[in-house]
């Protein structure tokens, strides 16, 4: 997969411009090996630099209401719909309604040596468990959908005085890799990443166990590069990008 992105850096430059536009992305915590794996191509193809901050989704949206016309990004790139939703109700969204981009899918992750490895579901109901992380439910769509996974099969009880909460998805996944967490709730882009791949093993969650991960997206109204903003999203949901999205641990829309 990467190397037919890597392709993709053969692509001919957009000429005319001698310095990059700046697109400033506010993106959900799970999107970050995706877009450090997808974006230097982007880059590359369309003279854009994209200047991404990673946070939880709510954190993120409190960022641009709170900053109302003339706030610090140009493309929200939320891990749900509610968020992005929440942009386009305060009517700070060049958009109708958030632009569904990709689904996501969670996962349950622990390090190579873990004493719970071969890792299964199961390893939440022992009783040596002493700590899983998962992201804030309040603020995390990862973490809500981590509650609802765990209500569905039964275990809500057995690992509440166990969770660790972390402000997002990336920080969860970050716990365990460091040791500071046994087991953790992460998404499938983190777990697949070349970091946790080759530190750690996964096993997916039923899908039938939390409600659909539909991640969209929103340009902002006040941006100075809404047709920058509108373009970058349209390359994310072409053919170029989302034939790739499941290597990245991501479900295509299109």
């Amino acid at each position: 997969m990467l190397k037919a992105l890597l392709l993709l850096f053969l692509i001919p430059p957009v000429f005319g411009q001698t310095k990059p536009v700046e697109l400033r992305v506010a993106a959900a915590a799970d999107l970050q090996p995706v877009l450090e794996a997808v974006g230097p191509v982007y880059e590359k193809k369309a003279n854009v630099h994209l200047l991404v901050s990673y946070a939880a989704s709510s954190i993120l949206v409190s960022q641009i209401i709170s900053a109302g016309p003339g706030g610090p990004f140009d493309v929200f790139m939320g891990a749900d719909f509610y968020f992005p939703e929440k942009v386009v109700a305060a009517n700070l969204a060049d958009t109708g309604s958030p632009i569904p981009y990709a689904k996501g899918t969670l996962a349950l992750w622990t390090r190579n040596g873990s004493p719970f490895n071969p890792l299964q579901l199961s390893a939440l109901e022992s009783s040596n468990l002493k700590s899983l992380a998962i992201a804030d439910p309040e603020h995390a769509p990862y973490g809500r959908a981590a509650v609802e996974a765990l209500k569905a099969l039964k275990l809500q009880d057995k690992v509440k005085d166990h969770l660790v909460r972390a402000e997002n998805v990336g920080q969860a996944g970050q716990f365990a890799f460091t040791g500071n967490a046994e087991l953790a709730i992460i998404s499938k882009t983190l777990a697949v990443s070349p970091k946790f791949k080759q530190s750690g093993t996964f096993v997916l969650f039923p899908f039938s166990s939390y409600n659909s991960i539909t991640q969209t997206a929103v340009v902002l109204r006040s941006s100075a590069q809404r047709d920058a903003a509108h373009a970058f999203l349209n390359w994310f949901l072409s053919s170029e990008v989302q034939p790739h999205l499941p290597d990245l641990g991501l479900t295509p829309v299109k």
